[in-house]
């Protein structure tokens, strides 16, 4: 049986592409005009893939759930995002409108694991070498609840994290150098 691979977990907003900030709050972009990376992150994703991790990403996307933004525009900006960045290796979307509202996808919605546990599935991840990198509470919780370090991205949002992460940094290749310099990987022993 193949070794299990360890991954990256990558929430997209904030930590990938650029963030609409308003009162102190984080959003999406609306259009995919506005879609738009931080400066580094193909490089630092690369390096990330080079090193040996599967890299998913694990977004909410309440906003199609609620009916304030189309699918298909959410789904236009994951094809730029993996032309952009080739090295991602699958797109995990949850479109829960969360707040109360009951959804089928609700155990996939960030703080909840769902996406984590249904890409380690399907790619053959090992949780237990893998991370969690993101920008909102609702990352840090998630990757905690699947057993993953985490890496905060912090803005200073104004909303307060409820658990601590492994790790705090200010941007995306800070999180990557972090990741690539804490804990060398190996594969696990065959048993």
């Amino acid at each position: 049986m193949p070794a299990l691979h360890p991954a990256i977990f990558l929430d997209r907003d904030g930590t990938l592409n650029v963030q609409v900030v308003r009162a102190g709050k984080p959003y999406p972009p609306a259009t995919l005009a506005e879609f738009a990376l931080f400066p580094g992150v193909p490089e630092a994703c690369a390096q990330l893939a080079a090193a040996g991790y599967v890299l998913v990403v694990a977004t909410n996307q309440p906003d199609v759930g609620r009916g304030d933004q189309s699918a298909a525009v959410v789904e236009s900006m994951h094809t730029r995002l993996r032309e952009l960045v080739p090295s991602i290796t699958q797109v995990e979307v949850c479109y829960a409108p969360g707040q109360g509202v009951a959804h089928p996808d609700d155990y996939r919605r960030k703080p909840a694991p769902g996406m984590i546990i249904d890409a380690a599935k399907n790619l053959r991840l090992d949780l237990s070498r893998s991370w969690m990198v993101g920008d909102r509470w609702r990352d840090i919780d998630c990757g905690q609840r699947a057993g993953l370090r985490t890496v905060f991205i912090d803005f200073g949002y104004d909303e307060a994290l409820r658990a601590p992460p492994d790790f705090t940094v200010k941007n995306f290749a800070e999180a990557a150098a972090v990741i690539l310099h804490t804990t060398p990987l190996s594969a696990p022993s065959a048993s």
